[in-house]
């Protein structure tokens, strides 16, 4: 499953985990202005706005996972079983397959009132990428530098969600799971007082009691309520080095490590790798589950007007400094 968040300081800060137990051989990958973005049932787009972010390249096309444009709007569609309802073709709608969903906005738009717009009359259309790669069930944020949404297709239709806490897990919905915030209302980061009984001596007895209730597990539901709580307390110095370490401690907050969650035989869901954007300078920074180490990609390093995807591989091998 997968865990994304905002994050403000100075600048403005965007990103997730993403918790799978295989990988697709991700890149970062940046689609130029004038990389030419084909879609199945909508005219292509020759000249847009740059992106940059995590991607699955096939047949030269880019599968991205989360991603920021070059006006600091991003994007991450996460996994959404047992909910995500995709659409037959309509022909009064524009219809977007899931895997163009996240090239379709950051492509032309630079805010979050331009991608609302545009999401009037879309459709999330059930078109698979080809047959060895099926639609995958997923739900979606959209964060520009002030404000964020969620994008659904459900049963009932296409449902947008204003998106406060700026946090997106994966099932239940996202109406349900901003409700269930509701429980931990008394969770603090002060010192409990006793309101338990004024005829009892209850005392605290260890630092973060405050906070006792919060969930640990790593479920979809508990991970919203923890990376939430953890996030909306969270305190940064607001230089780059501050703000990026405090953002990749915020997703630790609900990492998942090997063993943890089994996934049948031998496999075991992990944190394949953690995003985190800069999204005023356009800088894709990122770890993998073995490479604690920092590694970053400055989109204007590049030439933005190619027509050629440009790919970085990932640094997965532990990176290790020798004091001595």
């Amino acid at each position: 499953m997968c865990t994304a968040i905002t994050y403000n300081t100075n600048n403005h800060y965007f990103g997730r985990n993403l918790d799978l137990e295989y990988s697709y051989k991700e890149t970062i990958t940046i689609t130029p202005r004038n990389y030419e973005l084909k879609f199945r049932q909508q005219e292509s787009i020759k000249t847009h706005y740059a992106i940059i972010g995590m991607a699955y390249v096939e047949n030269n096309y880019p599968l991205y996972y989360d991603a920021i444009n070059e006006k600091g709007l991003g994007m991450a569609g996460l996994n959404f079983p047992g909910n995500a309802d995709y659409k037959e073709i309509k022909e009064e709608k524009n219809n977007i397959a899931p895997f163009e969903f996240i090239p379709y906005i950051l492509s032309q738009c630079s805010n979050i009132a331009e991608a609302k717009k545009l999401l009037e009359n879309i459709n999330i259309a059930k078109i698979n990428f080809s047959n060895e790669l099926p639609a995958s069930p997923l739900h979606w944020i959209i964060a520009d530098k002030e404000k964020s949404i969620t994008v659904e297709s459900v049963k009932e239709g296409l449902k947008i969600y204003d998106n406060p806490v700026g946090v997106l897990t994966n099932n239940p919905t996202f109406d349900m799971q901003l409700f269930n915030l509701n429980n931990y209302m008394n969770l603090s980061i002060e010192p409990p007082v006793n309101n338990f009984s004024k005829k009892l001596n209850l005392e605290t007895y260890s630092r973060g009691m405050g906070a006792m209730g919060l969930p640990g597990d790593l479920s979809s539901a508990s991970r919203f309520v923890k990376a939430t709580f953890t996030k909306m307390n969270s305190i940064s110095g607001n230089s780059e080095s501050e703000s990026i370490s405090q953002f990749f401690h915020i997703l630790e907050s609900v990492y998942q490590q090997r063993g943890c969650v089994h996934m049948g035989e031998e496999k075991y869901e992990i944190t394949i790798y953690s995003s985190c954007c800069n999204m005023d300078k356009g800088i894709y920074y990122y770890t993998t589950y073995e490479n604690n180490q920092i590694s970053g990609i400055d989109i204007n390093k590049e030439n933005l007007d190619s027509s050629e995807l440009i790919n970085y591989n990932l640094i997965k091998g532990q990176q290790i400094f020798m004091q001595n």
